[in-house]
């Protein structure tokens, strides 16, 4: 027999704390990808858990498209743009963080189900 501490259901706490880290972590492809195709939209930053800024580029761009006919909107809409393209370079910082912060929650010895709950 080992001696390594078993948690609820069998699994001993290292193959809990990994099964919560991969179940917790972001993918720096999925971000991209969402970045791409959903940018404009905001989609990589709710992905990210970055709701609020999510929806403010969401709200710009409907904006841009509302107010295109008073001209405003030409200008609301490259904000967008702009404030997406700067995004493509934020991308891996943020998900390097994220998963950084998952393992630090997982190894300080918090419960892995509440740490991946917690998001």
């Amino acid at each position: 027999m080992t001696d390594t501490p078993r948690a609820a259901g069998g699994l001993s706490a290292d193959t809990q704390a990994l099964m919560a880290f991969e179940a917790g972590k972001k993918s720096m492809g999925v971000a991209y990808l969402l970045w791409f195709f959903l940018g404009i939209l905001g989609g990589h930053r709710f992905y990210m858990g970055r709701v609020g800024t999510g929806v403010a580029i969401l709200l710009l761009w409907i904006m841009g498209w509302v107010l295109l006919v008073a001209v405003v909107g030409i200008f609301l809409l490259g904000a967008v743009g702009i404030w997406v393209l700067v995004d493509a370079f934020l991308i891996p910082g943020w998900v390097r963080s994220h998963n950084m912060m998952l393992m630090a929650k997982l190894n300080s010895g918090s419960s892995p189900i509440s740490v991946v709950a917690a998001g």
